[in-house]
């Protein structure tokens, strides 16, 4: 490899790097504040989509489960859910 060669690499490879290092993420991570900021709301994000979709698949189970009343042994113990859950409810 020829000297002026090498140094051409050289500087295209500087070049590459102060481009990654002036990227958003970079930057993001190099900020305690934004950082812990970032992973904060990302956190309460999370912890949103959890409890929303836990209630909607809860909801869904009730739904089915007042479905099948008529099946006798699942029929029964779906009922014993329905009122316990309106018991806790306050139903």
């Amino acid at each position: 490899m020829s000297d002026e060669n090498w140094q051409d690499e050289l500087k295209s490879l500087r070049a590459e790097v102060a481009r990654l290092n002036s990227h958003r993420f970079i930057r993001m991570h190099n900020s305690t504040t934004r950082l812990v900021w970032f992973n904060f709301l990302r956190g309460l994000a999370f912890g949103l989509g959890s409890v929303i979709g836990a209630t909607v698949l809860v909801s869904i189970l009730v739904f089915f489960l007042k479905e099948i009343n008529f099946i006798p042994i699942i029929g029964d113990w779906a009922a014993q859910v329905l009122e316990i859950i309106a018991v806790e409810s306050g139903q």
